[in-house]
């Protein structure tokens, strides 16, 4: 019994990596962006919230976001790199104190996969700077898309209508 126990053991430890190996040669792979700044270029730029979320994919507090409850006529952009992301008649209110979307601009958006919470989830991106926007979810206006875009009001800008 002894030896089978040493067995298992060695084989958990040996069979057990931090990264699977498979990922240890994609680490080397960077995605490109038209848009590409050094860490230290993004921190100069963006309040510690923008790149708390935007650079390492974080999320604003429900219900803190300053674009919840904006309902203006306008343009949403990147807060990162200004490219148009959402147009203020694809919003509406989700009450899930996050600005959500039922569609984006698509050729600006790009999907990805997050596992951060120990499940697949839909991230969304900018497709010009990889900015981290927020999630996809399949829950929306059952009468337009179906979808929720949750983006955090921090990787955003908005641009009234009139400007």
């Amino acid at each position: 019994m002894k030896k089978y126990f040493i067995i298992f053991v060695s084989l958990l430890t040996f069979s057990c990596n931090s990264q699977p190996s498979s990922k240890k040669s994609n680490n080397s792979l960077t995605v490109k962006y038209k848009v590409n700044k050094s860490d230290e270029q993004w921190k100069s730029e963006l309040t510690s919230l923008q790149y708390y979320v935007l650079r390492q994919a974080g999320t604003e507090r429900a219900f803190s976001g300053k674009y919840n409850k904006n309902y203006d006529e306008g343009l949403y952009i990147c807060a990162a790199c200004q490219v148009p992301l959402y147009k203020s008649n694809y919003k509406y209110d989700s009450r899930s104190g996050w600005p959500s979307f039922d569609r984006g601009i698509n050729e600006n958006i790009k999907y990805a996969v997050d596992y951060k919470l120990g499940y697949k989830r839909s991230e969304l991106k900018c497709s010009s700077c990889g900015g981290h926007l927020g999630h996809l979810f399949d829950d929306g206006p059952k009468d337009t898309t179906g979808q929720r875009h949750c983006i955090n009001s921090a990787a955003l800008a908005f641009i009234p209508k009139n400007d």
